[in-house]
């Protein structure tokens, strides 16, 4: 007899849409939403052994554990999370088109939900989504501008950062290459020497998530082969825009991209003194489920984004003109 080693498939169990667990589903949400078995019978109304129940009947069908249930706490497992996480967007989903269909005809409209940069907010996106308005008067846009990593309540959202390999669909709208800006008092007289330029000058970072505040100013220095110069000191805002405001008032010299402060470089109230500009792959990256690209006022926005800012980087009427002080040094 010859043994049989060919690999064996794993049988995927079947999942048949007309017998979803839908009371079942809903109580691991609420479970998975609250932390806590109590809190979630009581938010469905329903008695903790009812849910219980239904939890556990959930897990016994999928054959997963969803749950660490302990003493104090319940933690999602790694399954856990993975399940709350379609489970909750797909009864975002449900609960959105009910709301829709159950308005009236005079109130019915639509909403997309957008999570935006602050600074790439004000600087960039105001004014497209003013043109995006007049086209699509019906849509209710309901934009927020967290910092840092945007949270989950959106439909899509635009975040700041390098390429990554993640679930979203991800899109590049704006590449940044920060260069220095300041007040054009400090270089009345021209800048010769780059390294003095910056060791005699305060420092204005921008902080970036997962990143020491220095981070940027030293890869710039490296860069442009600027050694010996301590920027470890000045003053670390949460935004660009937050921190070219402080450089307007005269302080510091801060490293952000042109392209946003566009406006006060063309009225002269902010130069950019030198050339050499810092480039890591950062940029603006519009990012967008992909269960969302079904729903096609969420496919039409993200087409309509992408082309305006394709349009943006083409037309040399919308490059920022950068305000170079005559005689500086471009490292």
């Amino acid at each position: 007899m010859t043994e049989d080693r060919s690999p064996q498939t794993k049988k995927e169990p079947a999942v048949d849409r007309r017998r979803l667990p839908l009371n079942a589903l809903r109580a691991f949400e609420a479970v998975a939403h609250h932390g806590s078995f109590t809190a979630a019978a009581a938010a469905l109304n329903i008695s903790q052994s009812a849910l219980s129940r239904h939890v556990i009947g959930l897990e016994e069908s999928i054959g997963r554990k969803l749950f660490e249930r302990g003493h104090k706490a319940t933690t999602l497992t790694d399954d856990g999370r993975s399940l709350a996480a379609g489970i909750g967007k797909g009864f975002d989903r449900i609960e959105q088109a009910m709301r829709e269909v159950c308005a009236p005809d005079e109130q019915r409209q639509r909403k997309l939900r957008i999570n935006l940069p602050p600074s790439f907010a004000m600087k960039l996106t105001v004014p497209l989504l003013t043109d995006f308005r007049r086209s699509f008067p019906d849509v209710l846009l309901e934009v927020s501008t967290p910092y840092g990593v945007p949270d989950s309540e959106f439909d899509v959202a635009v975040v700041y950062t390098r390429p990554a390999v993640d679930e979203w669909i991800t899109d590049l709208l704006w590449e940044e290459r920060p260069t220095i800006l300041c007040h054009p008092d400090l270089v009345r007289g021209g800048v010769s020497d780059l390294a003095a330029f910056i060791a005699a000058n305060e420092i204005i970072h921008i902080k970036i998530v997962d990143m020491e505040p220095y981070v940027t100013w030293q890869r710039f220095l490296v860069q442009n082969g600027l050694g010996g110069v301590s920027v470890a000191r000045g003053v670390t805002f949460d935004s660009a825009s937050l921190g070219v405001q402080y450089a307007l008032s005269g302080q510091g010299l801060v490293l952000a991209d042109p392209a946003l402060f566009r406006e006060e470089i063309e009225s002269g109230r902010l130069v950019a003194p030198v050339t050499a500009h810092y480039y890591e792959g950062f940029g603006y990256y519009l990012k967008t489920d992909a269960e969302g690209l079904v729903d096609p006022l969420i496919a039409g926005f993200r087409s309509w984004i992408i082309s305006r800012f394709s349009n943006r980087m083409v037309n040399e009427g919308e490059k920022p003109a950068l305000r170079i002080v005559s005689g500086t040094e471009g490292a």
